[in-house]
Parts: C-alpha cells; sequence; structure tokens
C-alpha cells in the first residue's frame, strides 16, 4: 500500500510540474509573438490601434502552446489546459502590477484573461483527443 501512495505522490508532483512549466512555456509564447508584433508595428507594416487584439491573440497562442506541453507531460485534458490558461494570466498580472504598479480587470484584463483560458481549453481538448487516440493504437497491438 505504501508503495501505491508514493506513485500517486510523484504523478501528481510530475503533474504539477508540467502544469508550471507549461505556464511558463505559455508567457514566452507570448512574450515572443508581441514581440513579433511589436517589430511589425514598429515598421509600419501593422497599425498602431491593433495592440490591444494582437495581445488577445499572442495570450491564445501561449496558452495553446504551453496547454499542449501540460496536458502531454500529464494528461488530464480541458481542466490542464485551464489551468496552464489560468497560470498565464496570473503571470500577466504579477508582471503588470511589478512593472506598472497597477493592473485593473476592467481596463483590459479580462480580454487576456478569456484569451488564455480559451487557447488552454483548445489545447487541452486537442490533447485530449490526440491521447485517447494513441491509446485506442496501442490497445488493438
Amino acid at each position: 500500500m505504501r508503495k501505491k501512495e508514493e506513485d500517486q505522490s510523484a504523478r501528481l508532483i510530475r503533474c504539477g510540474l508540467g502544469v508550471l512549466l507549461g505556464g511558463i512555456l505559455a508567457l514566452a509564447i507570448c512574450c515572443l509573438f508581441l514581440l513579433g508584433c511589436s517589430v511589425a508595428i514598429s515598421s509600419g507594416a501593422v497599425g498602431e490601434g491593433l495592440g490591444y487584439q494582437l495581445t488577445i491573440v499572442g495570450c491564445v497562442l501561449g496558452g495553446f502552446g504551453g496547454g499542449l506541453f501540460a496536458v502531454g507531460q500529464c494528461g488530464g485534458g480541458l481542466l490542464t489546459g485551464l489551468t496552464v490558461g489560468g497560470i498565464l494570466f496570473l503571470l500577466l498580472l504579477t508582471i503588470g502590477a511589478l512593472f506598472f504598479e497597477t493592473m485593473a480587470l476592467e481596463a483590459g484584463g479580462i480580454g487576456l484573461l478569456c484569451g488564455g483560458l480559451c487557447g488552454g481549453a483548445a489545447a487541452g481538448l486537442l490533447g485530449h483527443e490526440k491521447g485517447r487516440a494513441s491509446r485506442k493504437k496501442h490497445r488493438k497491438r
């Protein structure tokens, strides 16, 4: 019985670490996308008025990439993807509070939350279906 409890705790730690790393990866993807967008805005290829929309797209892409990583690490599907999206939002909220001393949700924070959660949810659903298909292949053998 002790062995089973140790296996469950090791899996829980591995899953928690996978979700945390997925959130950090989501932040990195979001920042890289926004760096490319800032270069495009500076060169004049994209209008300055699209900044908020591009930020939400960055959150969706980041949540999707980080969610796929986390679902691949520990499975779980939708809940894992949503957790990664939430972690992305909390990281963005923390960075905003540290550098700008305020982060009002009514000033665009709700859009960032929805973007991160939607990207994570899409990754959770897609990763869950992909995992289900690979399990079916293994069962047939």
